[in-house]
């Protein structure tokens, strides 16, 4: 079994559109989600210039950005892309407004769900303004028509934080859930199974109700769950830790997989229930590593755990089949499985794997393999001394950032510092990772500098992850310096010293080296085809590989369909589970396939100009192509795989004379009853015609056309007549579709014709050759001006345009000609040989009888030529440089083996602050000096954040706030 795959090589950039969608956590279907498009038309997205302003005086600067609408949401980022920003759907706004303000000045008010008031003066031109007006009304009618702001209320009743501000002192807003609903059941698996099993670590240590108290403040004057409004202090907030209660819910909006349960409500327990009792290779695979999840939380120690974490993971397999299960796809549905419920883990799920993360977890990792050649390269250029220092000893660094990266520090350290990692990895996006990793290896460079081998690199980390809880100077004299803990000094280290390492930063070093990863996993995928191969027939592992290499090619060129889900069995069973998944190609990737490897199969053009001389090749179709897809399709699929087509040449390139004439008889034996009939006879002769058809001279089609001759005389000669009947008489008419020659009486009229014997000897076999493949160059994903200048000027259509220039000129100047390279080129001029004497002489025909026919096919020998006894042709395969070494199919190169033996790095070691302990009267015990302890903490992540605007514009903006609604 072996999986072909080709779509690391379609990789493009994503464009200006995608880029807006990742920025602001938005679906992918974000426009038609939900349901029909407007019956308008498609509504149109458009970007503004506006100043943002939050309705509460005094509360939060005005920031400047873009206003962007992208039905169904409305996005706001601010000029640096960090300070503000926020995403809304268009269904949680209330009431737009324009305000009566000063001259020149175009603002707009907007009333969002939860009562929050945000002022946005949109400094473009008037009718630009208008125009964006325009269409936001537009959009919100759409949403109104759809029904989805009816669908708000039901769905911010299942968020916490609801139930959190419904309690907090003096909250008074409207929509709030009651009191009382804080204990009903339909709350309770809001918190995941924290709730019912306790949540990892000291709440007192953790200073919960500190962090839930300033949570709700932010909460209540910036929006929660559907209309966050994401200012300075959130980032902030989230790098300090997030409440535990809070914790599900503030990811799931960071992220935006809130957008995804928002649009398809019931889903998650629709495809539970449509799947139900299905079994496939993703669900075993689910099954062997449930009990592996988070061990040693209590809640995987249960049936309740591990059956919710069954279902998530067997839900996505099931919406994401090609995908299915992956490693450490377990460990993150574990761990987000904690803070929330089963359908919001599925969404979260989907957006780590598709979005945030896309390619980690994936049969090939190719995402993961890449972000780790992107470590080392940062490594290099931040800690050249380290890095040195790694490549001297030969210290792999993947041996101990690939759980990293996989696992989101879950595996390697404590779950409750992980989970701020987390924290901080949906806030700010996959640069956490890089940052953290960086940061991990320059606070423990002095000792990473003793290192000698990689058992002693894994085990200095693991000593410092265990030891994260402690003090970072324990040794100072300040107090305060030693309240600092190595986690916290691990945070500052990250977001301070490595703040250079941006989005933009990861965007461009993946781009430099993923053609090198997409090369490195193809050949690794190559290695695997091969070992993968029941058997090799009789073919060597170095023309296995020249096999592939064509293969390889065709589906480069001519994808093969996607595999159909087989049907739905009313009884499972172990033995009847899914098939694991195999390529196949079908009919039109086979003819190129077959392009590659066989002469006939394609056409070669040699064209001279005056100006070029060039080789064109266009695959042959042809009947008998398509014959042979089938003849090899021994398991009526109607497609082939690799072994299809390694037995299938194996077949046919290591035959000797008798062999070759018995195969291709077989090949055109539609009904396999071992004749052929008179159309069958017919089909063949346009075979040889078909594989003759550019041969120099008339010796092949002198031959086709004595075969046609010698096969229906003889032929006829042998039909039986009936008793009594003269001898010399014609024999009765026989219909086209009748057994007419079996193989004797084929051999016999091969054998007749000195051609065809040599064609069917050798020269059949030579046409199949096995050949380096160039290897294909990666479609260039340059968005530069000069690199799509360049790709444009370049391209296939601007080249036969070229091409066709030169030819017009050619025939202007009478230079242009056309030669048809031959499939075999044996003869060379236009001398026909000698036939050899027909084996059918007069006698024989006329004493064809009954008895003559069966002593024919009773005793089919005849009497040939020594030169038909010789041994097998030889294979036209070139000869290595030099001998493959027993390491060129080894298992994997350094960074495979990492990721191989991530399996074994990826057993947690359990931490013994991770223990749950009891929330009650935790609020009681905190005192206000440790509240300030956290406000401490937050102002220490604090940097100045420059809104761009003068004092004037800032007065400006939160005059607006006041201003009356134009009437």
């Amino acid at each position: 079994m072996s999986t072909i795959s080709t779509h690391l090589r379609n990789f493009k950039e994503p464009t200006k559109d995608q880029l807006n969608f990742l920025f602001f956590s938005l679906p992918v279907d974000a426009e038609t989600h939900g349901g029909e498009k407007a019956a308008s038309g498609e509504l149109e997205k458009m970007e503004i210039s506006a100043v943002l302003t939050l309705g509460v005086q005094n509360i939060e600067d005005a920031y400047p950005g873009k206003l962007h609408l992208i039905p169904p949401y409305l996005a706001f980022s601010s000029l640096d892309r960090k300070s503000v920003k926020f995403t809304i759907p268009l269904a949680t706004i209330r009431r737009v407004e324009r305000l009566n303000a000063r001259a020149g000045i175009y603002a707009l008010s907007l009333s969002l769900w939860h009562g929050t008031k945000i002022v946005v003066q949109l400094t473009s031109l008037r009718p630009t303004a208008d125009l964006f007006c325009s269409l936001l009304r537009d959009a919100l009618k759409a949403e109104l028509s759809r029904g989805q702001m009816k669908a708000v209320k039901s769905f911010i009743n299942s968020c916490y934080s609801e139930i959190l501000l419904a309690n907090a002192e003096g909250d008074d807003k409207d929509g709030a859930l009651p009191k009382a609903d804080l204990s009903s059941s339909d709350s309770l698996h809001l918190g995941g199974l924290g709730l019912r099993f306790k949540y990892p670590g000291d709440p007192r240590k953790l200073r919960e109700a500190s962090k839930t108290k300033l949570w709700t403040t932010y909460l209540k004057n910036h929006g929660r769950n559907l209309t966050l409004l994401r200012y300075p202090q959130c980032t902030r907030l989230v790098q300090v830790g997030l409440p535990n209660r809070l914790r599900g819910e503030m990811w799931e909006t960071l992220s935006g997989s809130m957008y995804l349960r928002f649009a398809h409500p019931g889903e998650y327990e629709r495809i539970l229930a449509e799947n139900e009792g299905r079994t496939s290779t993703s669900t075993e695979e689910i099954e062997k590593d449930l009990h592996r999840s988070l061990p040693e939380y209590s809640a995987y120690q249960s049936e309740e755990g591990i059956s919710a974490l069954r279902r998530v993971l067997q839900a996505y397999s099931f919406r994401h089949p090609e995908t299915g299960y992956c490693q450490a796809m377990n460990i993150l549905a574990a761990a987000i499985l904690i803070y929330m419920s089963e359908e919001q883990a599925f969404w979260l799920l989907q957006v780590i794997c598709d979005r945030l993360l896309p390619g980690y977890y994936s049969p090939s990792m190719h995402g993961t393999l890449l972000d780790q050649r992107v470590f080392e390269s940062l490594v290099h250029k931040c800690l050249p001394i380290l890095a040195d220092h790694f490549t001297a000893v030969d210290v792999q660094l993947s041996v101990a950032s690939l759980p990293w990266f996989l696992s989101l520090f879950i595996n390697s350290m404590p779950m409750v510092f992980a989970f701020r990692i987390i924290d901080c990895f949906f806030c700010m996006g996959p640069k956490v990772l890089f940052q953290v990793g960086l940061a991990i290896l320059k606070i423990n460079g002095e000792e990473l500098l003793q290192v000698q081998d990689d058992g002693g690199f894994i085990h200095l980390m693991r000593n410092y992850f265990a030891n994260l809880g402690d003090s970072a100077h324990p040794e100072s004299a300040d107090p305060r310096a030693r309240a600092i803990t190595r986690f916290q000094e691990l945070l500052l280290v990250s977001f301070r010293e490595f703040a250079i390492i941006t989005d933009e930063t990861i965007q461009n070093e993946r781009k430099r080296f993923r053609s090198e990863i997409v090369h490195s996993i193809e050949s690794f995928s190559k290695r695997s085809a091969i070992r993968n191969l029941k058997t090799l027939q009789r073919f060597t592992k170095e023309q296995a590989g020249l096999i592939y290499d064509a293969l390889f090619k065709a589906i480069c060129i001519e994808a093969p369909p996607e595999a159909a889900l087989p049907p739905p069995s009313l009884l499972t069973t172990k033995e009847g589970q899914e098939e694991r998944p195999e390529t196949r190609i079908g009919l039109k990737t086979f003819r190129v396939f077959l392009s590659e490897i066989v002469t006939w199969a394609r056409t070669e053009k040699i064209v001279s100009n005056g100006f070029q001389q060039r080789v064109e090749r266009e695959v042959a179709e042809h009947e008998f192509v398509d014959r042979l897809f089938f003849f090899w399709d021994v398991n009526y699929r109607g497609a082939l795989s690799f072994q299809d087509l390694v037995s299938g040449l194996d077949g046919v390139m290591f035959n000797d004379l008798m062999e070759n004439i018995e195969w291709f008889f077989n090949l055109h034996d539609k009904n396999k009853d071992g004749y052929l009939t008179k159309d069958e006879v017919l089909t063949l002769s346009e075979s040889l015609l078909f594989i003759f058809r550019y041969e120099i001279g008339d010796a092949y089609l002198g031959a086709v056309s004595r075969f046609m001759s010698n096969a229906f005389e003889y032929g006829d000669a042998l039909l039986p007549r009936p008793e009594g009947s003269d001898l010399h008489n014609e024999p009765p008419p026989l219909e086209s579709n009748q057994p007419y020659i079996n193989l004797a009486t084929f051999r016999m009229v091969v054998l007749a014709d000195e051609v065809l014997e040599s064609f069917f000897e050798t020269d059949f076999t030579g046409t199949f050759r096995l050949e380096p493949v160039p290897m294909m160059e990666i479609p260039n994903t340059n968005s530069s001006i000069l690199g799509g200048l360049w790709g444009s000027l370049t391209s296939d259509d601007n080249r036969k345009i070229f091409n066709r220039l030169t030819d017009e000129v050619g025939r202007t100047i009478g230079k242009h000609q056309v030669f048809h390279r031959p499939a075999i080129g044996k003869f060379t001029t236009f001398e026909e040989p000698k036939a050899r004497e027909s084996l059918l002489t007069p006698t024989m025909r006329r004493s064809a009888s009954k008895t003559s026919l069966r002593s024919q096919q009773s005793s089919p020998r005849v009497e040939i030529p020594s030169s038909s006894k010789s041994a097998p042709a030889n294979l036209n395969v070139p000869a290595p440089p030099s001998a493959l070494s027993p390491s060129a199919y080894s298992p994997m190169p350094s960074m495979f083996e990492a990721a191989a033996t991530a399996a074994a790095l990826m057993e947690r070691t359990p931490f013994a602050i991770d223990d749950a302990r009891d929330e009650d009267d935790e609020s009681d015990e905190e005192t206000e000096g440790e509240e300030d302890d956290v406000m401490d903490e937050v102002d220490a992540f604090l940097e100045a954040h420059d809104s761009g605007l003068t004092p004037a514009e800032q007065e400006l903006a939160q005059d607006l706030i006041h201003a009356e609604p134009v009437k």
